[in-house]
């Protein structure tokens, strides 16, 4: 029996409770504050971003430099407080840009309850949802609040995302639902108890949502990268705070010194670049119509070494159409079929794709009373209804509801052979709501439907094979037909499906199994969720794509779900990545996103890191030979500028395919800490070949500090230089750009005045040209080391790309 059908013979009183709340109900619960309010994303507000891009360690330790060296009196000195400036605007612009985007976007794919008010049923957004709303439930419908239930029909709700349980609750009028559960089978309806941040879903949004970049590989990484070199500051810093005021020095010349020491330590645009990098990366998915739900699942897809698809809504268009029914010889009229089907259509308040089709093929409905439901489900693989006196009537899977060996199946066989779905139309010996239902079946038809391949699908196949990212169709459809579609896209490995009810349960061995194949039918929720277990027990990293509702398992268990924009609620709420156009092809270019961002991060992680290590070695070893720091800040800050900052900015937002690796601190300091003790220990040697001693002219110092600043930029260029690798003509451009800037700061009498510069002594510039030769050779040498080594650890697994 429908809702319907319960609301119209129920008693005035139960009647009223099912049509809902009056619009003064709503408003009296409005105004006493009784509203599920909970935005719909949790982003921090403005002013908490301009407060976490303002307020942060590395401004205040800027700020106190600035403030020191503005002391002096000399102002050009002062010029990296522009960084606080640049790092506190960029990042505050940039999260802002982030934000607009993901709340459009988050409008756009949230999921929308139906509520009935004043007996009428209409969708809302979730946030207008108020206390003793009347909710309606269907298949894949999310929970949104906590409440309870008013009335069911056959109603099976998977709480597993809060309890642990897999197997699905039957609810009866009476039980307690819980938001952020879902539905699986069968339809109802309940009345919200608990609303707002007092229900369960709305702590999980909460959290969910939010702007941020914990829980990564590569934050966690860089975390730990910041400790070591804030333990390494602290001896560094006062190593080369008492070198310069213990020393015979002016107040103003040590001061000057100190902070040109101390402002290259701190790396203030990793973070910054991290940050920047991650948020465009977020807006350029959005104009794709990709709503990245957890900011962490952009580095999540840069890592995807495997595709897991479901062929409906994937490879297949969502929508079908009725090609043919193929009446068996059981004494059935065709007349007779195509009224059970039109009766089934009708019997279900919330169809399926499959009987969307029937019901447009068959609109006419014989007006049978129905006297029993079983609603489809993943598990079961059909559904049916009773008609009293008309029968019991079953539409479902026909290698699930016939015999191995049967007429009827092999033809379905043979049908779904040419990548087109069969459903079996049969008769039922029992009520289909009988325990032991489905019974003894008597097929009566074969009811074929078309499903039109997406004309995106082969590109995007291609497109993951030539990346080396295996892909793996997983479908509860008939494998056969799922194979055939697939081969048919040229998706290798195709023409061997497995039919899932074959596969062992045991760990090891249904890896292995998944491993060997491509194409997987009569997958049921809970073998999807082992299969994606399987494949990441051996080391792969998963994506997951659906939009049903036998999909969420696995999409919750994947290290990236990504869900169709128009799949159901929960298959939406459970993923990190929404495709809001509903286009498979989209996905390609969100794992390209994720590429980019991941993979630029690490090479700009080199430069950052690099000088930080050559900065903190550089005033360890002038602080032990107790000689005078040999730059100004204005030597540093311009340095950096030429040699990091710019490019860097550069680098992080250029195109990047090349899979990320785990690994990541090792591979960043294998480079930069080579690099780092290369560069400070070149710059020290030519710093102390021409250095005159304490009685040194002001005119040698300067000689002094211009050949070793001259020395540094050689190296330092040269590593930007490795780290842009592979070019192309505008990586080569930026290169000889930064280097032209460089030398021309050197060359023009005008920034020779005011950066302090004196290039004159040419044998000191020989020197320090040879000692950056040397250098150049040993970081070259070095990064072949690395090479090497990257490409055996690779062979382990799989060869990385010439």
């Amino acid at each position: 029996m429908s809702l319907a059908g319960v609301t119209g013979n129920a008693n005035d009183g139960t009647r009223d409770l099912l049509d809902g709340l009056t619009a003064a109900d709503v408003a009296q619960r409005v105004a006493a504050g009784q509203t599920n309010d909970v935005p719909a994303r949790a982003s921090r507000s403005v002013a908490q971003i301009i407060r976490a891009n303002v307020l942060t360690r590395i401004n205040a330790i800027y700020a106190v430099l600035f403030v020191l060296v503005m002391s002096t009196g000399y102002f050009l000195d002062g010029i990296f407080g522009v960084l606080i400036v640049a790092n506190s605007a960029i990042g505050v612009v940039q999260e802002l840009r982030a934000k607009r985007t993901l709340e459009k976007l988050a409008i756009i794919g949230q999921s929308r309850p139906r509520v009935r008010r004043d007996g009428q049923s209409a969708e809302i957004a979730p946030n207008e949802v108020v206390l003793d709303d009347v909710i309606e439930l269907g298949a894949g419908d999310q929970v949104v609040v906590d409440g309870t239930v008013l009335a069911a029909e056959a109603l099976e709700v998977d709480e597993s995302l809060l309890t642990g349980e897999s197997d699905p609750v039957v609810k009866a009028p009476g039980d307690r639902v819980l938001s952020g559960s879902f539905v699986v089978a069968g339809s109802g309806v309940y009345t919200a108890t608990k609303v707002g941040r007092d229900a369960y879903a709305a702590r999980l949004a909460e959290e969910a949502s939010k702007f941020t970049l914990v829980k990564s590989e590569l934050r966690s990484g860089i975390d730990r990268i910041l400790k070591v070199i804030t333990y390494l500051l602290v001896p560094a810093g006062l190593l080369t705070i008492y070198n310069q005021l213990a020393g015979d020095q002016a107040w103003p010349e040590a001061i000057r010194g100190m902070v040109a020491a101390l402002v290259p330590m701190v790396p203030e645009g990793l973070i910054l670049m991290t940050s920047i990098a991650f948020a465009v990366g977020v807006i350029r998915l959005g104009r794709y119509k990709c709503l990245v739900q957890e900011l962490p699942a952009i580095e999540g897809l840069a890592r995807v070494d495997v595709v897991c698809a479901d062929k409906t809504g994937t490879l297949t268009e969502n929508g079908m159409r009725l090609a043919e029914v193929r009446v068996r010889n059981t004494g059935e009229s065709s007349a007779n079929a195509a009224r059970a089907l039109a009766a089934l259509a009708a019997a279900d308040p919330r169809p399926n794709a499959s009987l969307q089709a029937i019901a447009e093929a068959h609109p006419n409905d014989p007006g049978w009373t129905v006297t029993g439901t079983a609603p489809f489900s993943s598990a079961r693989k059909w559904s049916g209804a009773s008609f009293g006196e008309h029968g019991n009537w079953l539409l479902g899977a026909p290698d699930v509801l016939l015999a191995e060996g049967s007429v009827e199946r092999a033809e379905a066989e043979r049908i779904g052979a040419r990548g087109l779905r069969v459903l079996l139309l049969a008769r039922s010996d029992r009520p289909v709501d009988a325990e032991d239902a489905p019974g003894r079946v008597s097929p009566v038809a074969l009811v074929v439907l078309e499903q039109r391949i997406r004309p995106d699908a082969k590109d995007t196949i291609d497109y993951f094979h030539d990346q080396r990212v295996g892909m793996k169709v997983i479908s509860g459809d008939n494998a056969t037909s799922v194979g055939a579609v697939a081969s048919g896209l040229g998706l290798p490995g195709a023409d061997r499906p497995v039919d899932a009810r074959t596969l062992p349960s045991e760990p090891e061995p249904l890896a292995d199994a998944v491993e060997a194949g491509t194409v997987f039918g009569r997958v049921d929720p809970g073998q999807k969720r082992a299969m994606v277990g399987a494949l990441q027990s051996r080391g792969h990293t998963v994506a997951m794509t659906g939009d049903g509702v036998n999909d969420v398992l696995a999409l919750k268990d994947a290290d990236i779900g990504v869900a169709m924009g128009s799949g159901s609620q929960a298959s939406r709420a459970v993923a990190q990545i929404v495709l809001l156009d509903n286009k498979f092809a989209t996905l390609p270019k969100v794992v390209a996103e994720g590429r980019r961002v991941i993979g630029n991060i690490e090479r700009v992680s080199n430069l950052f890191l690099t000088k930080t290590v050559y900065s903190v070695l550089l005033a360890l070893m002038i602080g032990m030979a107790q000689v005078p720091y040999p730059f100004l800040p204005r030597h540093v800050t311009i340095t950096a500028w030429f040699t990091i900052g710019v490019p860097a900015f550069i680098l992080s937002l250029a195109p990047n395919t090349e899979r990320a690796r785990s690994g990541f601190v090792g591979r960043v300091m294998r480079m930069a800490i080579p690099a780092g003790i290369v560069i400070s220990v070149a710059t020290f040697v030519s710093y102390l070949l021409v250095y005159q001693g304490p009685g040194a002219s002001q005119v040698d110092r300067i000689q002094a500090g211009t050949t070793a600043l001259i020395t540094l930029i050689v190296i330092a260029l040269w590593v930007l230089a490795i780290v842009a690798r592979p070019y192309s003509w505008w990586k080569v451009g930026l290169i000889l750009g930064m280097a032209g800037l460089s030398t021309a700061m050197f060359l023009m009498p005008l920034t020779q005045k005011y950066f302090e510069l004196d290039p004159s002594n040419l044998a000191g510039t020989a020197k320090a040209l040879l000692c950056g030769g040397v250098g150049i050779l040993v970081v070259e040498a070095v990064w072949w080391v690395n090479r090497w080594w990257s490409r055996r650890q690779a062979a382990v697994g799989e060869p990385l790309p010439a």
